[in-house]
């Protein structure tokens, strides 16, 4: 733009993004000794973003602006808001003379007018999505840009081939935010038989401001540990087949199809389990199939089982349109005695309540000992002591007719009397016979 003698070069419109540098051109050509520099914002008002005087004055009124260094008249912005945008003017006031140099310099003002369009990045991307079978509903959502972003879709194989999905059936909504915009979009897709892709990408181009944004599905299947693939009559083709008792650790590897159990693997006679199945990092959800033996499968993440009375192995299928595995998951009967458990258990294993109020073996075994003991020293002593009296208690006989001799019998002063009369000389002689004489 030619304004008199002065040539003012500056752009329309500028852009600038939120956070960076936004530079307003306004310079002279060809260069002249500048009087004053002024830069205003418009709005309802003018208001002066800087001023300069060469002789005495430089001062930004707005902090974050100033004199760029290219060419000393243009204005930079650092960092530059979203308020920022709007449209600004530039007063230059200069000394022109004629090339008289005997005639005074005269100031000329000299001014320009442009726009400047702050553009936003998006603040956030994210995708939800839904699935069925092979069937993916798949919703991709940037939000807080300006202007609006734009969204696209790819696929990228296992060797790492990465291609642009057609056009499918989808739908796209631009929504405001305040002075932003939230751009969303959602596909359909259809994984094709044994199609194998390594995951699904949401790119996310702001070309205003230079940015890409990928967000990703990453397409696990279901993983087990020390597998081997075998043929079970329930599938048509072979599968991979394991045990929980082979599946050592926590590995982290994504993909793992975990087991657990409630109240565990090990349950008293005649009680319930909850088996659950979950397989962290798996994409797109597998579903899950269980049975045992050759009764129909049940559909579903758990199963509830009553009733147990034996050991069993119970079975599950872990599936999603990459893949699918068997795990054999035993569950153990330890008692058949329900009293003897507490309800309690720790790590699928049960744990024995040993403070019940009844006497263990050991106590009722010593018991009986002690008793025996203590019949057999009663027992005893009831025998010594009736050999000693010369009676018999348990079994007595039949008593001979006893006879009384007087001689044999010491006289008790509670004794009576014998009530029969013996004569002296009987007496004396039966003395006279035992006494010597002397």
């Amino acid at each position: 733009t030619l304004i008199g003698t002065v040539d003012l070069k500056y752009d329309d419109v500028s852009y600038a993004t939120v956070h960076q540098s936004a530079f307003l051109r306004c310079g002279m050509m060809p260069v002249q000794p500048i009087k004053e520099l002024w830069w205003f914002k418009i709005g309802a008002s003018e208001e002066r973003v800087y001023y300069y005087d060469p002789t005495s004055v430089d001062a930004a009124l707005m902090k974050r602006a100033r004199r760029s260094s290219r060419d000393n008249t243009s204005l930079e912005i650092y960092p530059t808001q979203l308020s920022d945008e709007g449209e600004y003017k530039c007063r230059i006031v200069v000394w022109d003379n004629t090339g008289d140099s005997t005639e005074p310099s005269v100031p000329i003002s000299k001014e320009a007018r442009m726009m400047l369009k702050v553009n936003v990045p998006p603040e956030k991307v994210e995708i939800t999505h839904l699935t069925s079978g092979r069937n993916l509903s798949l919703r991709c959502k940037a939000e807080g840009a300006k202007p609006p972003a734009d969204i696209l879709w790819t696929k990228t194989s296992p060797d790492g081939v990465e291609t642009e999905i057609p056009d499918l059936s989808k739908t796209r909504e631009i929504e405001p935010a305040g002075e932003l915009y939230d751009t969303a979009e959602q596909i359909f897709y259809q994984l094709e038989e044994n199609e194998m892709i390594a995951k699904i990408s949401c790119v996310v181009r702001h070309h205003n401001t230079n940015t890409t944004i990928y967000k990703n599905i990453t397409f696990v299947s279901p993983a087990i540990q020390n597998a081997l693939k075998v043929t079970i009559q329930r599938f048509a083709e072979p599968v991979l087949y394991s045990s929980i008792e082979n599946q050592v650790g926590q590995d982290n590897k994504a993909g793992l199809v975990k087991i657990s159990a409630d109240p565990g693997f090990k349950v008293p006679y005649n009680t319930s389990v909850t088996l659950k199945a979950s397989a962290p990092g798996v994409f797109p959800e597998p579903r899950y199939l269980w049975w045992v033996g050759d009764q129909t499968g049940i559909a579903g993440r758990e199963w509830h089982i009553d009733n147990l009375e034996e050991d069993k192995s119970y079975y599950v299928l872990a599936e999603n349109p990459l893949g699918r595995v068997v795990l054999e998951v035993p569950v153990h009967i330890t008692t058949s005695d329900y009293s003897q458990w507490n309800d309690s258990s720790r790590d699928g294993d049960v744990i024995v309540d040993d403070t019940t109020g009844g006497l263990d073996t050991g106590a009722i075994i010593g018991i009986v000992i002690g008793a025996l003991i203590a019949v057999f020293f009663i027992g005893f002593a009831v025998w010594y002591w009736t050999i000693r009296d010369g009676t018999q208690v348990f079994s007595p006989k039949k008593e001979k007719p006893h006879t009384i001799d007087e001689e044999t019998i010491p006289f008790r002063s509670t004794d009576k009397p014998l009530l029969r009369t013996i004569s002296t000389q009987t007496l004396e002689g039966r003395r006279s016979r035992r006494e010597p004489s002397i």
